[in-house]
């Protein structure tokens, strides 16, 4: 198999294995109905996804730098596929062993995937295989609840159909990857070495804090959205189809695969202040929706909450990719990931919580207010270090 054609299964690959990791998100409504929990545990199921993406990114981070991307890639995909089949099982601990599964399979995929399509391509063609890298991360997440909500809304076996056919694609991914080149020429051992966290090279560092901080309010604000999305539209909004719930998830997911396509001229230096300021404005749109039950407000904010979190994420994620060196790559990959899916978990338990004891309307543009204001201070940041790096 030729590097390009590697690079497209590789990026398949990466799309199937995202698609998992949200499929449950227009489900949750029908779990809470068949096991009678409430929003809270929703948000603690969620946590229990952040934990293993953490774990995975901790102690198997710079894995692929040792032995290579494939077989790490491989792994992956076998963590995607037990994940889908402990979902089946009708039984509410299946829901939390199912997603800290899938969160394993997540933070073993990000780094790695990214780091193998950067690998891949031409020495020329690294900043767009960084822009492809985060496009289909962001595509996978947003297929996911689609896929299910379709599923559930048309479909027999509604809690169970979307994860047979997860992990029929998965099988189907995994032989493909099979013959996809190895990019790493000199392995080692296997062994486990967990993930120095703040262990970036100083070459590439100041680029690093500069794509963290954008990076960590994208990724705030996606996680609030995910946590209050499906809740909002069914408590708030009256809409109860599946489908609406997947779509509206896949507006802000598919705009920000969109603002990642469109940023890819934009210089990184105001790609990534430009993007902050783009979430600032989603998250307080977000936040008035709620407050004013507003549907159109509600999928605006998300909409350019979504472009304004794909011009940074994109920027942040090309410029530390294509700039660390081949031997560290996976590992400042898997630590820039680390940081995000902190910044991802962070908000779901919150609002949970807050939603619990005030309200999900109050909780929900609370948290929208301390999102937005997040990202302005991102945008100040951002361009203190850009001017500091001139």
């Amino acid at each position: 198999m030729s590097r390009a054609v590697g690079t497209a299964v590789v990026a398949v690959t990466f799309v199937v294995t995202m698609i998992g990791t949200t499929l449950p998100t227009p489900l949750y409504p029908l779990y809470e109905q068949r096991y009678g929990f409430g929003g809270l545990m929703v948000t603690v199921i969620f946590a229990t996804y952040a934990v293993g993406v953490g774990a995975a990114l901790v102690v198997l981070g710079n894995l692929s730098d040792r032995i290579g991307r494939r077989p790490v890639l491989l792994a992956g995909l076998a963590f995607a596929l037990v994940s889908s089949l402990v979902f089946v099982i009708p039984a509410e601990p299946a829901l939390f062993v199912g997603r800290f599964l899938s969160g394993v399979s997540a933070g073993i995929f990000t780094g790695t995937a990214t780091a193998t399509i950067i690998d891949l391509a031409g020495e020329d063609r690294k900043a767009r295989a960084g822009l492809v890298a985060a496009a289909v991360n962001m595509l996978g997440l947003g297929l996911g609840p689609v896929l299910a909500g379709v599923l559930a809304q048309y479909a027999p076996l509604p809690l169970d159909l979307s994860y047979l056919v997860h992990a029929a694609l998965v099988v189907a991914a995994t032989v493909a990857l099979w013959f996809v080149p190895e990019p790493v020429e000199r392995r080692g051992p296997f062994r486990i070495e967990p993930l120095r966290v703040g262990g970036v090279p100083e070459e590439v560092r100041g680029v690093f804090v500069r794509a963290a901080i954008g990076g960590f309010a994208g990724f705030a604000v996606l996680g609030l959205f995910t946590a209050v999305s499906p809740s909002v539209l069914v408590q708030v909004l009256g809409r109860t189809s599946h489908v609406v719930v997947g779509l509206v998830v896949f507006l802000m997911l598919g705009a920000s695969a969109l603002g990642q396509v469109l940023s890819a001229s934009v210089p990184e230096r105001l790609a990534l202040p430009g993007g902050c300021g783009g979430l600032a404005v989603g998250a307080a749109l977000i936040g008035t929706g709620i407050a004013t039950a507003s549907l159109a407000l509600f999928c605006i904010g998300a909409a350019i909450a979504g472009l304004g979190q794909g011009m940074s994420f994109r920027a942040g994620l090309g410029a530390v990719g294509s700039r660390a060196p081949q031997e560290v790559r996976g590992a400042v990959v898997a630590t820039f990931f680390l940081v995000l899916y902190v910044a991802i978990s962070l908000p779901v338990i919150g609002v949970g919580a807050a939603a619990q004891a005030f309200g999900l309307v109050p909780a929900g543009v609370v948290f929208s207010g301390l999102v937005a204001l997040l990202a302005l201070i991102a945008v100040v940041l951002t361009l203190r270090a850009s001017r500091r790096a001139a």
